[in-house]
């Protein structure tokens, strides 16, 4: 290298250190950028050998300063790492860590989306003079290195179909998926499939891939991250950050920051630290397996040893994920577990039909147990120990009549059809002759018409369109002395309505064009489920502050206080027309109902017992604005948590109902909500990923006003109906009685 090449090198370096700092001064790096640029002065009449040996030990301290730089990093420093055009990126992963492979899908701007990556990809181990090529399916989000047209790796809910499509793929030809999560979020667009559709079916699908998954995380951000990172084993890169939102984000959010407006310096780094986004925090707090270190202020192009050092851990996290499923497996697993370096192992990575469902049901154990620390547990001992006995009487309840008995019934039931079939063969031509004989001599069968009726309607309504309220409840709005004006009166010609009737007769719905006014969720605990049927569990399983995020305590306190709840999610059973279901609500007035660690395990909870005793479930949502953002990753984690129990429960059969109401964003709709097949919305909801605010922020895009109206969400395929708020209890019904799975109790 001349020494021209040298000093821009050693120039490049010093100002990529600045630009990770953001620009505080650190007099140590300054000093030394002022000997570089003072180089030539001062050496210049100097040989070119003296001059090399003199930039050499330039480089050296520059390494040293370099290494005490990167000991003083700061949480937002790292974000700082990952969003820079240096920061390495997928490509320069599959030239240095992969042996061969073969980009698929579209190349570079010639894609659906060239923000996702996928590539067929070989990793080749030598073991005597045998070489084995083992192939992988390698998905990642694409940033490049300042390429414009690649989105920063915000991808398109496209773009994560197409991920979902090729690991699919590799599950069909039974290779595993490395992911490479590298994105600061999903670009919010609800097109059809829907950012938050999209990213829910890639969650719930992956949940159930027969292959091992491995992610490594670089970039995590929120939703974006969870498209492709549900995973039997997460890797992050040492100066990577996974969080539910970015600091930036979470800034705006804390200071109340509106319009074009930016959040102070001061406030961003402060969220940086308080949620807890790190990889040494993640790690420490279970949400990833293993830590690639990287050189000093993170990798770039040029760093080989990291690509050897990565893919070493990439190599061995597959092996050990494969080798925790198989049969024969003690000393390989021994010696993965206890000598990491330097061994000479060969483990294949194909496994048989046994191990890959043992590998899901792991997956779901493993997703299970994240967590447990993040939640407050107030049930007293006594309590907890029932909870116990009633799971045990469930489950062997459960087994006997669902298990043992219901087989042998519909045995038998099918044996009796079978037989009733073939004589009606016979019955039937006797009947066919005697109809025959008695027309001609003029006779009349007689016609049962309200057996016709029973058999051909499916049903009716009875209500006349009035509510049959049948409690106490009264809105707290019907006791204002005053009439309340339809906000579409000017454009409808709705006339005001005296707030009693309004809220008590109508049910706060516009009798002249059906818009529906906010209803506390009082009012559906009293007016869609029976009477006295309501028998709430879990209830002191409680919201916190995992994190120790600045002054949160004061805030959920606060909201436990005035709402006389422990947290967002209400969880309990109940009857709609006499059949028992299982519902987790979440309330609106909790926090904007947002999820986080007590929630998430309050719905795994009541989607467990649902599933031992065989009851539907409905999600009523009164309100969400998403995943507490408080809670950082504790709460981004009951994403694929909370998933996972879904997709058990609807795979032994069970019927999975959601119904929103009032605004509805968010992670919770791109992942455990949005993945059910059996959607629906309270007519004047709006729903979707992300809200106007955020949208604009982001894309820099105006959506028109209606863009998150529920029948917007209709005609894109996000939810199946739109329902009257007065017809709740009729068409829950109607749905319990004509959809579900095979496992329900009733069936």
């Amino acid at each position: 290298m001349n020494i021209e090449k040298k000093l821009t090198a050693l120039s490049e370096r010093i100002s990529y250190a600045r630009e990770i700092l953001g620009g505080s001064l650190r007099p140590e790096l300054e000093a030394f950028a002022l000997e570089v640029a003072g180089f030539k002065d001062k050496h210049g009449r100097k040989s070119a050998e003296d001059q090399f040996k003199t930039l050499e030990a330039l480089d050296r301290r520059l390494s040293a300063l370099e290494e005490a730089l990167d000991r003083q990093l700061t949480p937002m420093d790292k974000v700082r790492i990952v969003r820079h055009p240096q920061r390495v990126c997928l490509k320069d992963i599959l030239e240095n860590v992969y042996d061969n492979y073969s980009e698929i899908g579209g190349k570079d701007e010639h894609s659906i989306d060239p923000g996702m990556l996928i590539a067929r990809a070989y990793i080749s181990r030598r073991k005597g003079k045998k070489l084995i090529n083992q192939p992988v399916m390698v998905v990642g989000q694409e940033k490049g290195h300042g390429e414009e047209f690649r989105n920063g790796g915000s991808i398109k809910p496209w773009g994560n179909s197409k991920a979902l499509k090729y690991m699919k793929v590799a599950a069909r030809e039974r290779i595993p998926i490395h992911a490479y999560v590298n994105t600061p979020g999903s670009y919010p667009v609800e097109d059809f499939p829907g950012a938050a559709q999209q990213i829910a079916e890639n969650i719930y699908e992956m949940a159930g891939l027969e292959v091992p998954i491995i992610a490594i995380f670089s970039e995590g951000g929120s939703g974006g991250a969870e498209a492709i990172g549900m995973a039997d084993k997460r890797l992050m890169m040492s100066h990577g950050y996974y969080s539910v939102i970015s600091p930036e984000g979470a800034a705006a959010i804390e200071g109340h920051i509106r319009g074009p407006e930016r959040a102070p310096v001061e406030l961003i780094a402060s969220c940086a630290k308080s949620q807890m986004i790190t990889a040494q925090d993640n790690l420490r707090n279970g949400y990833i397996d293993e830590i690639v270190e990287e050189p000093p202020l993170g990798a770039r192009p040029d760093h080989f040893d990291f690509y050897k050092r990565l893919r070493e851990q990439v190599v061995r996290a597959t092996d050990e994920v494969t080798l925790s499923v198989r049969g024969v497996r003690l000393f390989r697993a021994l010696a993965l577990r206890h000598f990491r370096k330097n061994l000479d192992i060969i483990v294949r990575w194909d496994m048989s039909e046994s191990a890959r469902e043992r590998l899901v049901a792991r997956r779901y154990r493993k997703y299970r147990r994240l967590g447990q620390h993040a939640y407050q547990d107030k049930r007293s001992f006594w309590e907890k120990l029932n909870a116990a006995r009633s799971g045990v009487v469930s489950s062997t309840y459960s087994s006997v009549r669902y298990g043992l008995l219901k087989p042998l019934k519909q045995n038998i039931q099918r044996i009796a059809e079978e037989v009733t079939d073939e004589i009606h063969v016979i019955t039937g031509k006797i009947d066919s002759i005697y109809r025959s004989v008695a027309g001609k001599i003029g006779m009349k069968s007689p016609i049962d018409n309200a057996k016709v009726m029973e058999l051909t309607s499916l049903s009716r309504d009875d209500s006349n369109g009035h509510l049959d309220n049948g409690t106490s409840y009264v809105s707290p709005q019907a006791r204002e002395d005053r009439e309340v004006s339809c906000p579409y009166s000017a454009k409808r010609g709705c006339m005001d309505i005296w707030a009693k009737d309004l809220f008590t007769d109508f049910a706060g719905v516009c009798p002249t064009c059906g818009h529906h006014f906010p209803m506390e969720y009082q009012w559906y605990l009293h007016n869609v489920f029976d009477e006295g049927s309501i028998r709430e569990f879990n209830r002191d399983i409680v919201a916190g502050n995992p994190t120790g995020f600045p002054n949160f305590d004061e805030r959920i306190e606060a909201a436990k206080d005035k709402t006389g709840l422990g947290s967002s999610c209400m969880t309990f059973h109940a009857s709609v027309e006499n059949i028992d279901l299982t519902c987790a609500m979440l309330i609106a007035k909790f926090r904007g109902g947002s999820v986080g660690a007590a929630e998430g395990e309050k719905f795994i909870r009541a989607l467990e017992i649902a599933q031992k005793k065989h009851r539907p479930f409905l999600a009523y949502i009164h309100g969400t604005a998403g995943i507490r953002i408080q809670e950082g990753v504790n709460g981004l984690i009951q994403m694929p948590r909370v998933t996972l129990a879904v997709r058990k429960y609807i795979e032994a059969g069970g019927l999975y109902i959601v119904l929103y109401d009032t605004n509805s964003y968010a992670g919770p709709v791109a992942s455990f909500l949005g993945c059910s097949p059996y959607q629906y919305a309270v007519r004047s909801s709006r729903l979707g990923f992300a809200g106007p605010g955020v949208i604009r922020e982001t894309t820099g895009i105006d959506i028109p006003p209606n863009y998150h109206n529920c029948y917007k969400a209709l005609s894109r395929g996000h939810i199946q109906g739109v329902w009257s708020r007065r017809d709740i209890r009729k068409n829950l019904h109607q749905s319990f009685l004509t959809i579900g799975g095979r496992n329900l109790y009733y069936r």
